[in-house]
């Protein structure tokens, strides 16, 4: 009887453990995204330049088609008129 609990008890600590191991690299990975999207707009305002069409960037970027348009006005370029 006693085995069983310790077993249980055990694998209750692990549990809880790996929980904390989670949340950690949650948290880095988290951390991880502000750069990433940074990358991300930056490519879309080089192919913008390069001549690549909004529809084929709001395809390849899963993003809206306001949020292209929103990150190309943050970098100077007026977003209109070019679908």
């Amino acid at each position: 009887m006693l085995k069983d609990l310790e077993k249980a008890a055990q694998a209750y600590a692990e549990a809880q453990a790996a929980v904390v191991a989670a949340q950690q690299a949650l948290a880095d990975r988290r951390a991880d995204v502000p750069v990433a999207r940074q990358r991300l707009a930056e490519a879309i305002v080089a192919a913008t330049r390069a001549g690549v069409r909004q529809r084929d960037i709001v395809t390849i970027t899963g993003y809206s088609r306001e949020s292209v348009r929103r990150i190309l006005r943050a970098a100077g370029i007026d977003p209109s008129g070019d679908d």
